[in-house]
């Protein structure tokens, strides 16, 4: 039985589609960026974190409120279940930064990284199926969100696959590319076919998505003094903060 409306899931399905387009033609694109890349990776930082501060971070709030609804109604509320979404999203931010770690220090010391990048891989895995299992639902609260964090993402994935190619290049390139392309699409189908637990399961996934989300953001695309362009970078987050604000600001007058 279809848990969100047929359209909205053929608008994710859309979104999903695009993700993992982006995935594929990484390398292709990656060669053939001007001076490096410096104004890509530069607008790519400041989307990602304009979209962090203005719409993530007040997304976990937002998912704060039926959790607390949740542990009321079972009598499980404390001061500590009440930080339980936010220290999820610490656990999501903890295990994706320690993989980053152990990766770097397997390359530096040129040990076997077959173990690491198989967890590294099945980790990102699990980022790629959240995104898109939990797409329908942002589809479902704004369709401008939802193309922000599409193309958010699609930015950002180019410069994680990039941070594979550094760890990993033969390996991902053969092979673990289309796993996370497949990891997408596999988020879509189960969006589909499996209603959520309840509203607890389904915040709880956004905020262990949005932990890891953050490291991934501020390792990736905040770039290094010798690649920054400050101007291209304050343009990305000056664009998305137009937009979501400009949503903000229709939805409360439509209100009104």
């Amino acid at each position: 039985m279809l848990w969100i409306g047929e359209t909205n899931l053929w608008i994710a399905f859309a979104a999903t589609a695009f993700l993992m387009f982006f995935h594929w033609i990484t390398p292709w694109l990656a060669t053939r960026l001007p001076q490096n890349g410096r104004a890509f990776i530069s607008f790519s930082g400041g989307v990602a974190v304009a979209y962090v501060f203005l719409h993530m971070l007040p997304d976990l709030v937002e998912y704060n409120k039926p959790i607390g609804e949740y542990l009321l109604k079972n009598r499980w509320l404390t001061p500590f279940t009440e930080l339980l979404i936010y220290i999820v999203a610490l656990f999501g931010f903890l295990m994706y930064y320690g993989l980053d770690l152990i990766a770097e220090r397997y390359r530096d010391q040129g040990h076997d990284d077959n173990l690491v990048y198989e967890l590294h891989l099945l980790m990102f895995c699990l980022y790629n199926f959240l995104i898109t299992y939990t797409m329908s639902l942002r589809v479902v609260s704004s369709i401008t969100a939802t193309v922000l964090f599409t193309i958010a993402m699609a930015l950002h994935f180019m410069l994680t696959d990039q941070k594979f190619c550094r760890f990993y290049q033969n390996k991902f390139n053969r092979f673990g590319r289309f796993v996370l392309i497949a990891a997408l699409f596999s988020g879509w189908i189960c969006s589909v076919i499996f209603d959520p637990v309840n509203v607890m399961v389904v915040a709880l996934m956004v905020a262990f998505l949005a932990g890891s989300v953050l490291l991934n953001v501020f390792r990736e695309e905040l770039p290094a003094v010798g690649v920054a362009s400050y101007s291209w970078f304050a343009f990305g987050s000056f664009l998305v903060a137009v937009v979501l604000l400009m949503q903000i600001w229709f939805y409360v007058n439509k209100i009104g």
